[in-house]
């Protein structure tokens, strides 16, 4: 994969920047959006293929991106498809803070130090060439406003930018209402995109954590013989991603 086209997760925290800020919108979530967009990617690569609800590794030879890569590896390790509800659910701890510094070291965006309340050391970023990020929103507001189908890379980031609710943050405002409803239905122009996007929901609104389907219910603590009860054994809960 060469360097020459900004990769999904890119393009979605980009999108997320705040100009005047250098903050990210919706941190917590935009956090499961990349885990989903790099699956997107990876979709568009060739490397990955949905199976029903489930992702399934068809081509495991690296695209050269090295955190792309990574996220590859891991799924290859599971062995069987993996739903992608549970894979973006999984614990994705500094998936933003590692695109940041991958931003930073394309010359996309520059960190600038700072302190909170006079003390706490904070870092914001700031995008080095706004064009890029003009250009990337003008692709969504194109698709917006014309209702012409989009290509599957920018209907796909649209998704994934409803899912994360970027809505709020690109159309803000009642005047933004449209806009935001037309963002929502963008999602039907991308299968993969659409199955990632509903994953990111279903996490967000504990979809993830419930029991699967296929797998009984965990017993309920019952005695033994000896009059001891005997608890059901406890599942780890889902890892929450910390704002950073």
């Amino acid at each position: 994969m060469g360097r020459s086209r900004r990769t999904i997760p890119e393009e979605l925290l980009l999108l997320a920047l705040d100009p005047a800020t250098g903050t990210t919108a919706q941190p917590q979530s935009l956090d499961l959006g990349l885990a989903g967009a790099q699956l997107v990617e990876l979709a568009l690569a060739g490397r990955i293929a949905p199976d029903g609800d489930r992702i399934a590794v068809v081509m495991p030879r690296p695209t050269g991106d090295p955190t792309l890569d990574s996220a590859l590896e891991l799924l290859r390790r599971r062995g069987s498809p993996v739903r992608a509800v549970h894979w973006i659910g999984g614990p994705r701890l500094g998936l933003r803070q590692i695109y940041l510094a991958h931003l930073e070291r394309c010359g996309m965006v520059h960190a600038v130090a700072g302190q909170m309340c006079g003390v706490l050391p904070t870092t914001r970023y700031q995008a080095t060439d706004t064009e890029i990020s003009r250009e990337i929103r003008a692709r969504l507001d194109s698709a917006i406003r014309t209702g012409v189908p989009p290509d599957p890379r920018t209907a796909a980031l649209a998704a994934l930018a409803h899912a994360v609710g970027l809505g709020k943050h690109l159309y803000p405002g009642n005047e933004g209402r449209s806009s935001r409803s037309r963002l929502r239905d963008l999602i039907r122009h991308d299968p993969m995109g659409g199955l990632v996007a509903h994953a990111v929901m279903d996490v967000q609104n504990g979809v993830a954590a419930q029991p699967r389907r296929d797998r009984a219910p965990a017993p309920q603590a019952r005695p033994t013989a000896g009059g001891v009860p005997m608890q059901p054994r406890r599942t780890g809960a889902m890892a929450r991603v910390p704002a950073h």
